[in-house]
């Protein structure tokens, strides 16, 4: 790394260190003045309460929009001191391209991309259990809080496999389910039935108990029943994840409250999978919301290419200037964002349209700014 690229980026970590923990603290202070009455019902202790919102950093990270307005405010603040001090016009002045000195803004850009991706997937979903599991552990009324994590009568076709479920009861948490029912076909056209007392997800792999095996030899013939005590049924494709995943979105009543949901990417396509007749509208919405899932990430590296000509316009400007700049284009994003999805939701536009034109717009506009700065 060259020495202008560590200065360049010592310039910008602290400032984008400030914004990142100014901007978390803000929404978390927000956020527990508006819940402070339901934490204390719930009897969090201090202690409690800093785990519950440790738990819920990586939700305010990303679905606040926590990284990129921080990024952003960072970097227009570097580049305008940079301008200020004509120290990025003493660069240029050495023959160094304008794209060669942004060049750490760009790695950071992409560096803060994976990490949003990464939040996304697996640190938000898991975040958000583990603070419900957190504030619902003391509350006063434990039996209701204990049947928010059971979801009873769950039923659904794999059609793919040609796989149809019927499970009691199941445990959102410990993946663990009561009185499950399978019922498929062979390939010799034999169909099959397993009903059980209970399973549980062991070693990647369900783990039936107490075992009725009936075997259809022909569809009005009688069965052949084989009882066991445990039973692994192997081929079984239906992870946790999976009927999870099914019992989220079908549980949802709603497009609004579909869009609210916290669901990975892997959740939106074992659904899509498994409902290849799904209604128009519910089909729009999931795939808008799968693409805007994977559009998301690359808001930070967009990022880097609006602030680079913004900042990066020559002549002595007032360190505010970054930030009336960074609040104006956050607005003007959100609202396109916004507007964009609900085309794609609504039908309007085609899904994966709708999720990346946003990006796509800006990324365009900070390129053509960049190759039109002097």
């Amino acid at each position: 790394m060259r020495l202008l690229d560590r200065y360049l980026l010592r310039e910008l970590l602290l400032p984008l260190a400030y914004c990142l923990g100014g901007f978390l603290i803000s929404f978390i202070a927000f956020d527990l003045f508006n819940s402070i009455a339901d934490l204390q019902r719930a009897n969090l202790s201090p202690g409690d309460i800093l785990k519950y919102y440790a738990h819920r950093t990586p939700e305010f990270l990303v679905t606040s929009y926590v990284m990129p307005m921080s990024l952003l405010l960072a970097l227009l603040y570097a580049l305008t001191t940079h301008a200020r001090h004509h120290e990025l016009t003493a660069m240029r002045a050495a023959a160094i391209p304008l794209w060669r000195i942004t060049l750490p803004y760009f790695a950071v850009g992409l560096v803060f991309s994976a990490v949003v991706f990464f939040l996304n997937e697996k640190l938000v979903p898991d975040g958000i259990e583990a603070a419900h599991r957190l504030k619902s552990r003391r509350a006063d009324d434990q039996s209701k809080e204990a049947q928010k994590v059971w979801k009873r009568s769950v039923f659904f076709i794999n059609p793919v496999a040609d796989r149809r479920w019927t499970i009691g009861a199941f445990h959102l948490q410990q993946n663990f389910m009561w009185h499950p029912q399978i019922d498929w076909r062979r390939e010799d056209g034999t169909l099959m039935r397993v009903t059980a007392e209970r399973a549980r997800w062991f070693q990647r792999q369900w783990v039936f108990t107490n075992v009725m095996q009936y075997e259809f030899a022909t569809d009005l013939g009688a069965p052949s029943i084989t009882k066991l005590d445990s039973l692994i049924v192997p081929g079984l494709t239906e992870t946790p994840r999976v009927i999870k995943s099914e019992i989220k979105i079908s549980g949802l009543d709603s497009l609004r409250s579909l869009r609210k949901t916290q669901l990975t990417s892997a959740e939106i396509l074992d659904y899509l999978r498994l409902h290849p007749q799904l209604e128009r509208k519910k089909r729009d919405s999931l795939q808008t919301m799968l693409h805007s899932r994977l559009a998301a990430p690359w808001i930070c590296f967009v990022v880097v290419l609006i602030a680079v000509p913004f900042g990066a316009l020559p002549g002595r400007r007032n360190v505010f200037v970054g930030v009336a700049s960074s609040i104006s284009i956050c607005f003007v994003f959100f609202v396109m964002k916004d507007l964009a999805l609900a085309l794609g939701s609504g039908g309007y536009v085609p899904p994966w349209i709708a999720a990346w034109t946003p990006n796509a717009l800006f990324a365009l506009t900070g390129l053509v700014l960049m190759w039109r700065v002097r």
